[in-house]
């Protein structure tokens, strides 16, 4: 078991940071908020979270396609034309300092540049929640500030953004802390659970289109009790 006895609501409008020591289980427990896991114990209950968003620490991509063609597909699978939707895109990527890579292909972006533009991808999905696995890990420190402060603003567009992270400036940057250290399992043999398998979701075999899909996780899904609201709902298990 990663960790226990954790109950916790997040609204709408707000930016959640999940800290912790490594594999205290914050990769977990995003798993288990997007339903891909679920609880040893107790619940996961949303009210209106009908798209939920994932920025993955590795970035994956389309190698061929451009950095623009990333960030425009959410919004053409909304029903926008091309030129309706390119002027928003760029100015998603703007928010990270992108608008240099909208024209390089995927497969010549940097690391930071793939990060950042899943960022900036994943603010034109308008996620009703964002899952966001340590964003600034790829990043030099300049350019982590930056993002990290971004991710704090993501919030005011409506969504619930839970980011799972080493770094104290992203975690500074939030609205609330939640540290998984504080709910570590006391005696396994008192909760009457097993021990819990891995923490990390499986990476996928091949790269994801540019347009998302889908990427099964893997490992124990420890937890006692959480509780997301959204659009102004509490909901409590």
């Amino acid at each position: 078991m990663l960790f226990e006895h954790l109950d916790f609501t997040a609204i709408p409008g707000q930016t959640v940071a999940i800290c912790g020591p490594s594999g205290c289980g914050k990769s977990t427990l995003l798993s288990i908020l997007a339903g891909w896991e679920k609880p040893y114990h107790g619940t996961v209950e949303r009210k209106n979270v009908e798209r939920v968003g994932w920025v993955f620490q590795n970035p994956y991509g389309v190698p061929g396609r451009t950095a623009l063609d990333h960030v425009v597909f959410p919004l053409l699978a909304k029903g926008l034309r091309r030129r309706e939707a390119e002027p928003q895109a760029l100015e998603a990527m703007g928010l990270f300092d992108l608008e240099y890579a909208a024209d390089r292909r995927f497969g010549e972006l940097s690391g930071g540049e793939a990060q950042r533009l899943m960022l900036a991808r994943a603010v034109c999905s308008r996620s009703d929640m964002l899952l966001v696995d340590e964003p600034t890990a790829q990043l030099d420190t300049r350019t982590a500030h930056s993002v990290s402060h971004v991710l704090g603003n993501l919030a005011g567009q409506g969504m619930i953004v839970l980011v799972a992270t080493h770094d104290p400036d992203t975690r500074d940057a939030c609205g609330r802390v939640i540290d998984l250290a504080d709910y570590a399992p006391g005696d396994n043999e008192d909760s009457g659970f097993a021990p819990a398998g891995g923490n990390e979701p499986a990476e996928p075999t091949d790269p994801a289109p540019a347009g998302g899909g889908s990427r099964e996780a893997d490992g124990g899904g420890p937890t006692d009790s959480t509780d997301i609201a959204e659009n102004g709902s509490e909901v409590r298990s």
